[in-house]
């Protein structure tokens, strides 16, 4: 365990312990929680709701903190799909099973 060092088996418990997909949406977590908070804000400053904006706006920042998780869960797949996508056009006929260690399939 400890011939190999300490760096690896760190690294070890964590593929272990996070899919590909959680890491993806924390990744992308942000961004989405963003632009979820522009949509939010316009909303509350382009409406009739301007007049009690002050009051709204810790809301709209609660609000997009817990909508965003949901929304950055439902996009890691689809961003991993289209990096398969790119690997796949840049190499015809890659397949991540032939190639251990290699794609999001590896072990």
């Amino acid at each position: 365990m400890y011939a190999r060092g300490i760096q690896s088996v760190w690294e070890d418990k964590m593929r272990n312990r996070m899919s590909n997909r959680m890491v993806i949406a924390i990744v992308i977590y942000m961004m989405v929680q963003a632009v979820v908070f522009g949509i939010g804000v316009v909303l509350v400053l382009a409406t009739p709701l301007a007049n009690i904006a002050m009051m709204l706006m810790p809301f709209v920042v609660a609000a997009t903190l817990v909508a965003s998780a949901p929304i950055a869960w439902w996009l890691a797949p689809l961003a991993r799909a289209a990096h398969e996508r790119k690997l796949n056009a840049q190499e015809p006929g890659r397949s991540t099973d032939d190639q251990p260690g290699r794609g999001y399939h590896a072990n």
